[in-house]
């Protein structure tokens, strides 16, 4: 049987925390859904400008483990944490901690594009305008500028004002990104932003996660193990809500230190 210690080492292993700074540092983080205990003594460190994976069987905890991270999964009635998540040394677990605050720091994409019933640019200026900017010229600035950091500008720049339910999935879902980019986070959550997309969006999509890592930390839920493998620096497989292995990416796709790693990434379950 391992020990608590031992996990914890595998967990954090390979994160090169002394070389770069820790975005989110999360410390024996436990999660319970009513009496349904979902995350088991999570320890993770996320380090700034690289994209770190998520990946394991459904139900695991990948996507509860990132609600965390923002606080969405506070929304949901009986849930109940233990535990810490600090987010740039400050534990957002912490009462005095506004969810605003945090939330404007820690954007998020959903895994179906989930843009407004408004035009192209009303999409992109609607975090601006919420925290008060007013100035059109400002807030155009905002637009082209998310557009072009989301690599869609060039497809969209001639029909700002149209309904952006008018774009295909793939520049949806970009749309969205750009949203999200508009009110200038420093981490991005993707919650398998690509799942509903088809390949050559896929690859629009994961273009730009490599762009986008060099300003923002990424934090991505993926049930496709060759797209962790693709785009990711670091990856952790959770299997029953706990952190089996947390390491470079390189290392879990060629030579994993758990066999369910092993198991899974080569398709023997999951």
């Amino acid at each position: 049987m391992e020990t608590s210690q031992s996990q914890t080492e595998r967990q954090t292993n390979g994160t090169g925390s002394n070389e770069k700074n820790i975005v989110y540092k999360t410390k024996e983080l436990n999660l319970w859904y009513g009496d349904n205990q979902a995350l088991k003594n999570i320890n993770l460190e996320i380090i700034e400008n690289e994209v770190t994976a998520i990946i394991g069987p459904s139900g695991c905890g990948k996507s509860t483990y990132i609600k965390t991270l923002n606080r969405m999964i506070e929304l949901i009635p009986g849930v109940r944490t233990a535990g810490e998540i600090s987010y740039r040394g400050r534990n957002i677990l912490d009462k005095s901690y506004e969810v605003e605050e945090l939330r404007t720091k820690v954007g998020m994409v959903f895994q179906k594009p989930n843009p407004f019933p408004k035009s192209i640019y009303e999409n992109v200026v609607y975090g601006p305008r919420i925290h008060g900017i007013r100035d059109k010229k400002i807030l155009n600035e905002i637009a082209e500028k998310s557009l072009r950091g989301a690599a869609i500008w060039d497809e969209v720049k001639d029909r700002l004002n149209q309904n952006a339910y008018g774009l295909s999935g793939g520049q949806q879902q970009r749309l969205c990104i750009a949203r999200c980019l508009a009110i200038e986070p420093d981490v991005i959550l993707m919650d398998e932003p690509t799942s509903a997309l088809d390949p050559i969006s896929t690859l629009k999509v994961e273009e730009l996660m490599q762009e986008l890592k060099k300003s923002y930390s990424i934090i991505i839920v993926t049930h496709n193990m060759q797209q962790a493998a693709r785009i990711s620096d670091k990856t952790a497989f959770f299997l029953n809500g706990e952190v089996v292995e947390f390491t470079k990416t390189t290392k879990m796709f060629s030579k994993p230190d758990d066999q369910r790693t092993e198991d899974y990434i080569t398709g023997r379950f999951g």
